[in-house]
């Protein structure tokens, strides 16, 4: 592979779930060495997640987790015995990573007296990165808590779902996936700060506030406007016709490619492609009448406008007519099913879905990378691994420890396995 970002780049990764493995992620498939701290004895909760290999649980078989923490290494530690603790100390002594990342609430790594003043004293450049549900400090920085709380405490599921309704939340811990690309670029900059300055830091990343950061204009109307953002459905601020409109229903393939594609979205965003709809649609009368001719007359006329798209929509297959509408100018797209999306060309042409062999549960898929860079291009390196899968070699060989001392640590039970 060609040279990647981070080659040469060491990262003892202690965190779990979401937002930092991903965090963590990123920094591992673009070349750094990531050490994954796991315990058997306290299981990250993502391994017990769902969609499981061939539909049977394990530790091992999660594509949840493993989508999460491919191109990593596994060190299996119980780090609630002072040998753990101990190595660990050993390890940032001797292996000097050059980022520790952590997700627990504050109190964790400072039980541990491994958190940042006391991690300073034995390499003081580290870059350590903590995120947790609402920050290192304040009234509420103890507060666990998942994505879906983060999103509901930031604002974002009062606004999604229908006027009329009560608030819905979008897919999953939805600021779990919105969190790491700003975790990302605070490391980056950190690390260009550290080049230019010999210095290191600490980066609390709370995911609350990062949350609200993308409700900022909505904050800002209430505070200048003294307006509140409410739920609306599909409609924007700029473009009407702007909905997910009904299509024939489609029988399942046999062979599962489509399964999903009775809706499809589509999204005017000026007059030249209300003019390219109106002719896929055959210029009916009702398209020249005065409500519609304007932006702001269709935006008046919204409810309307869509029931009548509606039922034009409903006679066509939703995969024929994006592709008719896409070639027409208009931004249309299917709103896909998992195993639709599986097999979308654009993903496909991509490379986006990855196999890679497992050594417990053989062959698994992973999603690729989210973006594609042209100089330095990264890649999924190796299976998520089982937890102390590396113990060894990581020891060893990286450390230096001797094969009493490793054996000492076994016999301990403080070194753990999956």
């Amino acid at each position: 592979m060609a040279e990647m970002p981070f080659d040469d780049l060491k990262v003892l990764d202690f965190t779990w779930w979401g937002v930092g493995p991903i965090t963590m992620k990123y920094l591992a498939d673009h070349g750094a060495t990531v050490v994954h701290v796991e315990s058997t004895t306290r299981t990250d909760g993502l391994r017990s997640s769902v969609p499981m290999k061939e539909g049977f649980p394990g530790l091992n078989a999660s594509a949840f987790a493993g989508n999460f923490n491919s191109s990593k290494f596994g060190l299996g530690l119980n780090m609630g015995m002072p040998e753990s603790r101990d190595l660990i100390r050993r390890i940032i002594a001797e292996w000097q990573p050059d980022i520790i990342g952590e997700s627990f609430t504050p109190k964790t790594m400072r039980n541990w007296e491994l958190d940042y003043p006391n991690v300073k004293e034995i390499k003081p450049d580290i870059i350590f990165f903590s995120t947790c549900q609402q920050g290192q400090t304040g009234p509420n920085s103890l507060l666990p808590g998942f994505g879906n709380l983060a999103a509901s405490v930031g604002g974002i599921y009062h606004v999604t779902g229908w006027p009329d309704r009560p608030p819905v939340s979008p897919y999953g811990a939805y600021s779990d996936f919105i969190n790491p690309p700003n975790a990302l670029a605070a490391i980056v900059g950190a690390l260009e700060y550290r080049r230019r300055t010999g210095k290191g830091q600490h980066l609390d990343l709370s995911q609350f506030e990062c949350t609200t950061h993308f409700f900022a204009p909505a904050l800002m109307d209430y505070q200048i406007n003294n307006r509140i953002a409410n739920r609306r459905g599909n409609k924007d601020d700029s473009h009407v016709p702007h909905n997910v409109y009904p299509c024939k229903e489609r029988a399942p393939d046999p062979d599962m490619e489509r399964t999903g594609g009775h809706w499809c979205a589509i999204a005017v965003t000026c007059d030249e492609e209300w003019s390219a709809l109106c002719g896929v649609m055959g210029n009916p009368d009702w398209s020249r009448e005065e409500r519609f001719a304007t932006f702001s007359a269709r935006r008046e006329n919204e409810e309307e406008l869509d029931r009548l798209i509606g039922e034009w929509t409903a006679e066509w297959d939703a995969w024929e007519l994006m592709e008719t509408l896409q070639g027409c100018g208009v931004p249309a797209g299917v709103v896909q099913s998992q195993s639709d999306m599986r097999n979308d060309p654009q993903l496909e042409h991509r490379g986006f879905w990855q196999w890679r062999e497992h050594p417990e549960v053989g062959q698994m898929p992973y999603d690729g990378l989210q973006f594609l860079l042209s100089k330095t291009p990264g890649g999924i390196l190796r299976h998520q691994a089982m937890i102390g899968e590396h113990n060894e070699m990581i020891l060893k060989e990286w450390v230096g420890l001797s094969d009493e001392e490793f054996l000492d640590l076994l016999l301990s039970d403080a070194l753990e396995t999956s």
